[in-house]
């Protein structure tokens, strides 16, 4: 793990020399491809040094995040050609990766929370740097006292279990349960807010809405994961309490109903495709939250899933803010006569956000739809909503933005660049490419 992490450390000064841009961008590629043949063929953990170690599920989460900060680069080929700070924004790109890459890699539950929380900095440094609007300072503070004010029970958690087991290891923890409803509130509360849980969801369209074509990926794609990630890990100190489940179930199925509603209602591409990610996480929640394998596995899945499909989306959206200068459902009516070429990636992609075969996001939704009716019965009655919505807010965002008699003002046709094509076939490839292999991202191996 630790050549990983120098390789990155090393690319550092790259970013600021004057054609360091696709360099960077080339390397990452390289080092993903290499670590692409670390992959552990079994279960228990690899690689493993004194602070980071790597498993199942650390290796695609690390892999995802790889892909997405490399795929930012190409999106933000804007930032280079105008020269906006491109090599500061090269080594933020750079620092986020490292940072993820200690996340997901950590085998500590205090070195987790460390890296866990600096990854927020380089983030909202992206978000408050090259956003559009000026209220991406709003937007800045949501995110950062949102996800830091829920991380402070987590701390004092951290230090409880430290009291009593002298160590954070993961390794040392499992099986170990610690009956304190109070320590249960303080160690998931962190990340119901990052993943984020309805209710605590109102700094992510706002960050969206608020960030660059960038700063939408790696929210979207790595940064709402790691929640997910630290309840897949948390949940073997707190076997006691799953009992608990259905408060955050209920919260987390009702909430993705009315949040599909709310997405039924949106103008804004950015806004409707962050309240989708509301959704799915809520689906995730639930699937962790039932304690079986089938959640444990498909809330994993649809993680991975999610990442790639809500980041090219992203994409999509920008490429047609890059054209039209608005984002608004409005102005970017009948794109099918203006970019007749994106049509084709807005169909491919939409159908993969609605879980249509042979998308990875189906392997995802059928285990977490067996894992809560498995869980009770009653939680049908909210799957069946949230499957019809989730089809109907997505087939809304895609008639509305390629059909239609499209904006007065624009007579042009406008191609996509052989960049934003490949851009968006390196998002929709591996979605729908590791299918085939599921057996992997469902851990039967």
């Amino acid at each position: 793990m630790l050549k990983f992490l120098l390789a990155f450390v090393f690319l550092t000064p790259l970013c600021f020399i004057k054609f360091g841009w696709w360099l960077v961008h080339s390397l990452i590629f390289v080092i993903s491809f290499f670590y692409f043949f670390t992959f552990p063929y079994f279960m228990g953990w690899g690689n493993l040094g004194y602070v980071f170690g790597c498993d199942c599920i650390s290796y695609g989460l690390i892999l995802l995040s790889f892909w997405i900060c490399v795929l930012m680069i190409t999106a933000s080929e804007s930032i280079f050609r105008s020269s906006y700070y491109s090599g500061l924004f090269l080594f933020f790109v750079v620092l986020l990766i490292i940072m993820l890459f200690c996340t997901f890699g950590s085998v500590g539950l205090f070195s987790f929370y460390l890296f866990f929380e600096s990854s927020l900095i380089p983030t909202v440094f992206i978000i408050l740097g090259w956003g559009y609007q000026p209220e991406r300072l709003q937007a800045g503070i949501y995110l950062l006292f949102y996800t830091l004010l829920a991380s402070l029970p987590m701390l004092v958690g951290i230090f409880y279990v430290y009291g009593i087991m002298c160590s954070t290891s993961f390794f040392l923890l499992w099986g170990n349960n610690f009956f304190n409803g109070f320590f249960y509130f303080c160690m998931i509360f962190a990340f119901l807010v990052s993943m984020p849980m309805f209710l605590v969801h109102l700094w992510l369209p706002s960050a969206h809405v608020e960030a660059p074509v960038s700063g939408s990926m790696i929210l979207a794609g790595v940064l709402l994961k790691l929640g997910g990630y630290g309840l897949l890990r948390i949940y073997s100190l707190l076997f006691n309490f799953f009992n608990l489940g259905f408060i955050w179930i209920s919260i987390s199925l009702v909430g993705g109903f009315l949040v599909s509603l709310i997405c039924m209602c949106q103008t804004d591409l950015s806004s409707l495709i962050a309240y989708s990610s509301v959704a799915h996480m809520g689906i995730v929640i639930g699937g962790i939250m039932t304690m079986n394998y089938w959640g444990f596995c498909g809330s994993y899945t649809l993680m991975i899933a999610h990442g790639l499909c809500s980041s090219g989306l992203f994409c999509l959206a920008n490429i047609s803010y890059e054209r039209l200068g608005s984002r608004s459902l409005l102005i970017s009516r009948g794109m099918l006569s203006l970019m007749p070429s994106m049509s084709f990636w807005w169909f491919m992609l939409s159908a993969c956000n609605m879980s249509a075969p042979p998308s990875l996001n189906l392997l995802g939704e059928i285990s977490l739809l067996n894992s809560l009716v498995s869980w009770s019965w009653v939680s049908m009655l909210l799957l069946v909503f949230l499957s019809f919505f989730s089809a109907a807010y997505t087939l809304y965002l895609f008639s509305y933005s390629q059909h239609g008699m499209f904006y007065s003002g624009i007579y042009s046709c406008s191609l996509g660049y052989s960049r934003e094509f490949l851009l968006l076939f390196l998002h929709w490839f591996p979605l729908n490419f590791f299918i085939l292999k599921g057996d992997f991202v469902m851990f039967w191996l």
